[in-house]
């Protein structure tokens, strides 16, 4: 293991002290060929200079009462407020989303999506992986990588000194962090960069772009002191070019601590105060604003973690507060990438990891109506939504339909492997492309690598 220390993180949940950028597992790069995939990947003319932001509401926000209104179904059924008019015909949403409602031409709805479990675990792991492999709210473990560390590892920043793959304030998955945004067998060092803190503080910065006590850029610059590194290591490696990986890693991390691109990245205080008021003053509206700011400084993928949307009851009270605040920040986001002329490189994505049920519960979950607070919805996975807009897919169109009661696909049925192709169709990274796992065996990344056509 070579360890090059720039600071304090926390411990994630698999163990791993993120005391570095970069902490590089030997065997495992080996096993998997990275000098090889480093190569292909300078070489390769077919990834695209474009990025992704993944706006991830954590617990399973509901289509009936967002994007997906039934305004003729029966009362317990329909969403709480009615339909309004966007300026796409036909392209309805909440009356909590005003703002949306004035872009729907800048992004497009797939309101068919489906993977039809309600366990948050297995939910979040398909929706995160494409993967079921027998992950649920019993067997937790993440079993395969998630998209984003495959994208930095097919891809990695389109800049150099940038990190390629970063959580706003963090990235996490049901509690877990990373949880199911992990790397997983293709590495630690594939798991996002966590941002920490609060974007919206007057005194917010990024913790882990400190160096360690005692370490300075001139003494990090010496490059005798970083070969007494490798020296060592090498004496411990085969011929299979296991080094090659590991300086090249080491050297994206030097630059991307030493150099000035990532730390005017994360500045956020240069923002006009105009365009944060836009997003919203908070810290989700802020952390989205983050979020552009990386992408445009040369983040390749960044996720937003919006969490708290687990609503069994009480639901009517939440979404009154959370909707507007997400209203902001999408119309916020896609205007100011429009402005910028950078919504045709960077895809923006908004969904969880399932949805809600479209048939309102008691309250009482479990007891006497209405014992926990007012009705709520509960967990849903047979109809989902998954807003998507810029990096060249077409906006103001609605993909699929759900039925009458809003409970399952009524066409166009889709999947989260037909979500992640149309992703890496954006990006420039072959659907069909396939892993190594831990035995040698290779893994089609996705089991259905075909993308949503009426998008692209």
């Amino acid at each position: 293991m070579f360890n090059l220390d720039l600071g304090r993180a926390g411990r994630y949940c698999d163990g791993i002290n993120r005391r570095s950028f970069l902490k590089v597992g030997v065997s495992g790069m080996a096993a998997l060929g990275l000098p090889q995939i480093l190569k292909a990947r300078e070489q390769s003319g077919n990834t695209r200079n474009t990025s992704v932001i993944l706006i991830w509401l954590d617990g399973g926000p509901g289509h009936m009462d967002m994007y997906d209104m039934k305004p003729d179904a029966p009362e317990l059924f329909r969403g709480i407020w009615r339909p309004i008019r966007s300026r796409v015909p036909g392209f309805d949403v909440t009356e909590l989303y005003p703002k949306q409602a004035r872009i729907t031409n800048l992004f497009s709805m797939v309101r068919s999506l489906h993977h039809d479990t309600g366990d948050h675990f297995a939910g979040g792991h398909r929706m995160l992986t494409t993967k079921d492999m027998g992950v649920s709210g019993v067997n937790q473990m993440q079993r395969f990588p998630s998209i984003g560390a495959i994208v930095s590892r097919e891809a990695g920043p389109r800049r150099r000194g940038m990190p390629g793959y970063v959580g706003v304030p963090y990235a996490a998955s049901i509690g877990l962090n990373p949880g199911y945004f992990g790397g997983h067998m293709i590495g630690a060092h594939h798991n996002p960069f966590a941002t920490g803190g609060d974007p919206n503080s007057p005194t917010f910065n990024v913790q882990n772009l400190n160096l360690a006590a005692g370490l300075s850029v001139d003494r990090l610059e010496d490059r005798r002191t970083l070969n007494n590194h490798f020296d060592r290591m090498l004496r411990d490696l085969d011929n299979r070019g296991t080094a090659q990986a590991m300086d090249r890693y080491s050297q994206e991390a030097f630059e991307f601590v030493t150099g000035p691109a990532a730390r005017d990245a994360f500045n956020i205080h240069r923002e006009d105060p105009r365009l944060r008021d836009r997003y919203g003053r908070h810290n989700w509206g802020q952390s989205t604003l983050l979020a552009r700011r990386l992408v445009e400084a040369g983040s390749t993928f960044v996720t937003v973690h919006l969490g708290g949307w687990d609503h069994h009851w009480d639901l009517e009270g939440s979404y009154q507060r959370l909707l507007p605040i997400v209203d902001s920040l999408v119309y916020g986001l896609f205007t100011d990438l429009q402005e910028r002329g950078l919504l045709d490189q960077t895809l923006v994505v908004l969904c969880g990891e399932f949805s809600r049920t479209p048939r309102m519960n008691d309250g009482g979950n479990g007891g006497a109506p209405r014992s926990m607070g007012t009705p709520g919805r509960d967990h849903w996975g047979n109809s989902m939504f998954c807003l998507m807009g810029g990096g060249g897919v077409r906006g103001g169109t609605i993909v699929g339909s759900t039925d009458r009661l809003g409970e399952r696909p009524l066409s166009r049925p889709l999947t989260p492997c037909n979500i992640h192709a149309t992703i890496y169709n954006v990006l420039g990274i072959d659907p069909h492309l396939q892993l190594l796992d831990p035995s040698g065996r290779p893994v089609n990344v996705l089991d259905d690598p075909t993308a949503i056509q009426e998008l692209l």
